[in-house]
């Protein structure tokens, strides 16, 4: 990459804007690896549950056993079921909504889901096998003017039967800032002095490690995730986990696997050693994609451009929008991750339909390991104010040369102008 000197400057410029929130982070990382490190040792974690490679049905895997334990005491609930045989997110998400709704009862998300589970949750209603179709009702309650989740407003929209309430981490595509622990407790505690027989369930994705508590510490009764990104420290595979108090879990585990089965089978295969690696590995990971977050927002903000969060922000999850106005900007960017990717960089992503979305997505994603967006992506729906979500990086030098590269790109094509000014 030949970086013009212009793009020097805006890039030195972003480098001492972001610094101060280098160091919050860093130190983030450093107490969840401590944190970490503690439960693998409470755990007796060994050679013996690392080298277990289970096959058929599965039963009797100590160290799948060790390892559900060990997510449960990092997610800070009673039980966990953590599986390479999810295949998404959006998967175990729904095998946990499944596992304890009936018939009859009601979900409601604060703020519309992320645009995969408004399909599952009968928002949506191209695909078959939805909630709707077994007779269970979703519901979204409206955010407050700063696009945050109103307990009050939240409780006002409870109904006789709803079951569960759902909030989500992440902003996803969404026009919305993303969720602090604090906050969700603040939620939760509202929500469960108002109904106390209420389950409130939390979409982690994105969200693992970011701060130093999880949803489970702040009262969540039911959490979820994918470990093709954060937990899985940019080497798991394939998988999923889901988190929380012990009877929920195991109604989610009837839900993923049979009844009857639930915990107790499912073959690990090989995948054991890398889903205790990428765990312990994944606080540190996850501080270098917040600090190239962190560079993304400095520099485009340096280059006039409106980010979110900012670069003064605070940083509850991996995701960094940067809003681009105009459908060419917003998809030659991307194009210019991608060709600044390890893997098919020689690949010129162009929007297209996806499952599950409303509109065509862009998705640069030279990952090693396919979908993976704790490794480096740009994406997002074409639709205004076209706004390209990055998210993840392995190394925090990686994404600094990426959306650099991405930025001069813009500028060498003309299809921005950074004023004079900015460069002083």
């Amino acid at each position: 990459m030949n970086v013009t000197d212009k793009v020097k400057i805006l890039r030195e410029q972003a480098e001492q804007t972001a610094e101060p929130g280098y160091k919050a982070v860093e130190k983030t990382a450093e107490a969840n690896q401590h944190r970490l490190l503690q439960i693998f040792q409470k755990h007796k974690a060994s050679s013996v549950h690392i080298q277990q490679a289970s096959s058929g049905y599965g039963y009797d895997d100590v160290g799948r056993e060790t390892l559900d334990q060990i997510y449960a005491d990092v997610f800070g609930t009673e039980a966990a079921l953590v599986r390479p045989h999810f295949i998404s997110g959006t998967h175990a998400i729904t095998a946990a909504l499944f596992g304890v709704l009936r018939p009859g009862d009601h979900l409601l998300y604060a703020g519309a889901p992320y645009d995969t589970l408004q399909t599952a949750v009968g928002l949506n209603h191209q695909e078959t096998g939805t909630m709707r179709e077994y007779g269970m009702e979703c519901s979204v309650a409206p955010l407050d003017e700063d696009g945050f989740p109103d307990p009050g407003m939240v409780a006002a929209c409870l109904q006789e039967h709803t079951k569960v309430v759902a909030l989500q981490r992440s902003k996803g595509y969404d026009d919305r800032p993303s969720l602090s622990i604090a906050r969700l407790r603040d939620i939760i505690s509202h929500l469960k002095t108002h109904r106390p027989d209420i389950i409130v369930f939390v979409d982690n994705c994105y969200g693992e490690f970011a701060e130093e508590e999880e949803p489970g510490h702040a009262g969540a009764d039911l959490i979820a995730g994918s470990l093709i990104k954060n937990p899985g420290g940019g080497i798991v595979r394939s998988g999923g986990y889901i988190a929380g108090a012990q009877t929920l879990v195991e109604q989610a585990s009837s839900r993923f696997a049979a009844p009857g089965i639930g915990l107790e089978g499912g073959a690990m295969f090989n995948a054991l050693p890398e889903m205790y690696q990428g765990l312990f590995m994944a606080p540190h990971i996850v501080g270098q994609a917040l600090k190239g977050a962190l560079f993304t927002s400095a520099l485009f903000e340096q280059a006039g451009f409106k980010t979110f969060p900012s670069s003064s922000g605070t940083r509850t999850d991996i995701v960094q929008a940067v809003e681009f106005e105009d459908k060419q900007r917003m998809v030659r960017f991307c194009q210019a991750v991608q060709e600044a990717s390890p893997v098919d960089a020689m690949v010129q992503p162009r929007p297209s339909p996806m499952p599950g979305y409303a509109d065509d997505v862009i998705m640069a994603a030279g990952t090693f390991i396919q979908g993976s967006s704790i490794e480096l992506t740009a994406d997002g729906p074409l639709r205004p104010p076209y706004r390209a979500y990055v998210q993840g990086g392995l190394t925090t030098s990686h994404v600094t040369y990426a959306v650099t590269h991405g930025l001069e790109t813009l500028l060498r094509e003309k299809l921005i102008a950074v004023p004079a000014e900015q460069y002083m």
